[in-house]
């Protein structure tokens, strides 16, 4: 593979840290407050799924999340932080790529019908899975230090 000025493991380096720093500016700029103490990114995410057209959105928000609503706060914002971290110093890189991969479709499905969400939603969703088959933690990573996952 010939690529300008980094090698091409080096640049799936700088894509893995980006999609990190992604996921830590989208818990950066989270009310944690309203989030945490007054239920806001719950009770938002509640009024989206009870108007959603797919049935099974509804009856899954309805069973999962809303009877937990202080622990899915907590799961969700302390979620983007871990995958923000683990990306970006690349610690359990895998892992974090699936989770990561996996609440971003979480993401996408809740908000399916809102067009300006879809294009991030959409590149959040195919890097992860680019970086993870292309194995993009061989370089620049906690991982490829500590001879994790060879």
């Amino acid at each position: 593979m010939q690529t300008i000025w980094l090698s091409g493991a080096e640049w799936l380096a700088v894509l893995r840290i980006g999609l990190g720093l992604w996921w830590l500016e989208s818990w950066r700029h989270k009310d944690k407050k309203g989030w945490f103490q007054r239920g806001t990114g719950i009770a938002w995410a509640a009024d989206v799924a009870g108007k959603h057209r797919w049935g099974v959105v509804r009856t899954g928000f309805r069973r999962v999340v809303e009877p937990r609503p202080k622990a899915m706060a907590y799961l969700v914002v302390n979620a983007e932080l871990a995958l923000g971290l683990g990306l970006v110093v690349g610690f359990l890189t895998p892992v974090a790529l699936v989770a990561g991969l996996l609440l971003n479709l979480l993401y996408l499905v809740l908000m399916i019908h809102d067009w300006a969400e879809q294009g991030q939603n959409a590149m959040m969703a195919l890097i992860p899975l680019v970086a993870l088959v292309a194995m993009a933690w061989q370089t620049w990573s906690l991982d490829a230090a500590l001879g994790l996952f060879r």
